[in-house]
C-alpha cells in the first residue's frame, strides 16, 4: 500500500512543484515505485519531466470527473521507477465542474484505491489554491508536506491551510497528518532568511525538516530542460538537498509505521 503525500500551500512560487518532482525522483533513484500526480492546471510537474501537454491525451481531469480510468492515464517518465498522472488545461475548470458530483471530495481517493498497491509512494502536486482539487488531494492523502519560501510573508496564509487540514481531518480523513514543513529557496547570505527560519521553527517546532533547500541556479534551470535537478546536475547543492529531504521523509515514515 502506497504512502500518499500531498504538497500543499495556497501561495504560489514556494517551490512546491520543484520539490514534488525532485523528491519523487530521489525516491525513484533508491528503487521505490513512485507515482507523481499533477493536480495543478498549469501542468508544471509534467513540463519539468519533459512532457509537452499537447503531445498526450492522458490527464487526471477525466479521472476526477469519473469519465476515465486512472490506469490508462498514467504515463512512464524517463526516470526509472517514476510515473506521472499529468494535468491538462481542463483542470482549470474542475472546481466548478465537480460541484454537482456525488461524493466529490473523494473522487481522487476512489481512483487511487485502484492502483495504490502498485506503488510505494504517491506524490500529489497541489495547485496554489484551497479549492476542490486540493481538497481531493488531502482527502486522498496520508500526509501533507508544506513547502515555505524563505521570505517575509512566509507564514502569511499558512493558517488558512492549517484550518483547511483541520476541517478535512474532522469531516473526511481523520488519518491525515502533517509530515513536515520544508524551507525552500534558502539564501544563507540574507539576514532575512535566518530570521524567517527562526520564526518558522519556533512556530512548527519539530515539524520543520532539518534540511533546507537552497536557492540554486541549477535547480531553477532544470525544468527548462525537462529534467529533475538530480538528472540535470546531480552534484548541485539543490539536488543534494533534495536527496537529504528524501532521506528525512523515509526516516519519518519509518518512525510512524
Amino acid at each position: 500500500m502506497a504512502k500518499i503525500i500531498s504538497f500543499a500551500n495556497q501561495k504560489g512560487g514556494v517551490g512546491k512543484t520543484t520539490t514534488a518532482i525532485n523528491l519523487g525522483t530521489s525516491l525513484a533513484a533508491i528503487k521505490k515505485r513512485v507515482l507523481l500526480i499533477d493536480l495543478d492546471p498549469q501542468g508544471n510537474a509534467g513540463t519539468g519531466l519533459g512532457f509537452v501537454r499537447a503531445s498526450h491525451k492522458q490527464s487526471v481531469y477525466g479521472v476526477l470527473m469519473g469519465t476515465a480510468n486512472i490506469k490508462v492515464n498514467i504515463l512512464t517518465t524517463t526516470v526509472e521507477n517514476l510515473h506521472i498522472l499529468p494535468a491538462s488545461a481542463a483542470l482549470s475548470g474542475a472546481d466548478l465542474d465537480m460541484l454537482d458530483l456525488d461524493n466529490k471530495e473523494f473522487k481522487l481517493k476512489y481512483a487511487l484505491d485502484e492502483i495504490s498497491n502498485n506503488y510505494d509512494y504517491i506524490i500529489i502536486d497541489c495547485p496554489p489554491a484551497l479549492g476542490m482539487l486540493t481538497i481531493n488531494a488531502l482527502v486522498a492523502s496520508n500526509y501533507v508536506i508544506i513547502p515555505l519560501q524563505c521570505e517575509f510573508f512566509a507564514l502569511e496564509g499558512v493558517q488558512q491551510l492549517l484550518s483547511t487540514i483541520s476541517v478535512i481531518k474532522d469531516k473526511w480523513n481523520a488519518n491525515l497528518d502533517i509530515l513536515g514543513v520544508l524551507l525552500t529557496m534558502y539564501d544563507k547570505k540574507l539576514g532575512l532568511t535566518k530570521a524567517v527560519e527562526e520564526d518558522v521553527r519556533n512556530t512548527f517546532k519539530s515539524k520543520v525538516f532539518q534540511t533546507v533547500v537552497p536557492r540554486n541556479v541549477r535547480v531553477s534551470e532544470a525544468p527548462s530542460y525537462g529534467k529533475p535537478a538530480l538528472l540535470y546536475d546531480f552534484h548541485s547543492a539543490g539536488a543534494q538537498a533534495y536527496l537529504r529531504v528524501a532521506t528525512e521523509v523515509i526516516n519519518l515514515l519509518e518512525q510512524k509505521d
